[in-house]
């Protein structure tokens, strides 16, 4: 599941990442409320932490926005005064929990996870692509009657791939996005990754999954139409990337 978390304090952003990261969730931060708003409303997400004292627009305002948008995603607001008007503006603005500052991070975490099944429900938290299911509540990933066992960081990447199915995604954006750190150009991280969840997704028999890398632009995820792949290695000049030599699977005709 992905969370964006708005707040300007740096430490405690820090703190609430670690925090939901170490349970598994995607963690994406913003320290502005203009650029907070801009990220909630041009991503998707499973739940927004929103900091109501933010600088630009603060986190009311941008709570406000959302609901005039008509975006249901679930809300939890933090404030750091004890006062109760704030958390009953934020409550009849939409808002769906609130916490006081300072907070435990375990109590912020099952806040979080009882806003989303309440806001989702068991069948929006399941994702599916062809004969692949993701369980986003129970984190279990089934193909057809075979369970699948990922580590934490194989089922975030999977999360990622599986709510954009088709869409191309170079490696920088899925190291954001997966990994949340800046991209190295020098590293196979993300290959290494894509790799293992195409051995464990593709059981004997079965159809290929497609985690195919587009030549020079990076991943996408697609419904398999054919058990059968065709390899293709495109024509490379001198100097070129290593993306322009991978080989690059199409579905056959059959």
């Amino acid at each position: 599941m992905k969370v964006l978390v708005i707040e300007d304090e740096k430490k405690i952003a820090s703190f609430i990442r670690k925090g939901l990261e170490a349970q598994g969730f995607a963690v994406e931060l913003s320290h502005h409320g203009d650029e907070g708003l801009r990220m909630a409303t041009t991503q998707p997400y499973d739940a927004v932490v929103l900091d109501i004292m933010l600088p630009g627009r603060d986190g009311l305002s941008i709570l406000k926005s959302l609901r005039e948008r008509r975006m249901d995603v679930p809300v939890l607001l933090l404030t750091a005064r004890s006062e109760p008007y704030e958390r009953v503006e934020g409550l009849n603005l939409g808002a769906d929990d609130y916490l006081t500052k300072p907070f435990y991070i375990e109590e912020l975490i099952a806040r979080l996870h009882v806003v989303i099944r309440r806001a989702s429900g068991t069948a929006c938290s399941l994702l599916s692509v062809a004969d692949l299911t993701v369980n986003l509540l129970t984190r279990e990933v089934t193909r057809g009657s075979r369970k699948i066992e990922l580590t934490a960081r194989e089922f975030q990447l999977l999360d990622h791939l599986a709510r954009v199915p088709g869409r191309v995604l170079t490696r920088a954006q899925i190291c954001e996005r997966v990994w949340s750190y800046d991209f190295d150009p020098g590293t196979n991280l993300v290959d290494v990754y894509i790799q293992r969840l195409r051995r464990k997704i593709d059981g004997a028999g079965e159809p290929a999954w497609a985690l195919a890398w587009d030549p020079g632009v990076g991943n996408r995820s697609a419904t398999p139409k054919s058990p059968s792949f065709k390899p293709h290695r495109p024509a490379t000049d001198a100097g070129e990337s290593a993306d322009w030599e991978r080989m690059i699977p199409s579905w056959s005709s059959g």
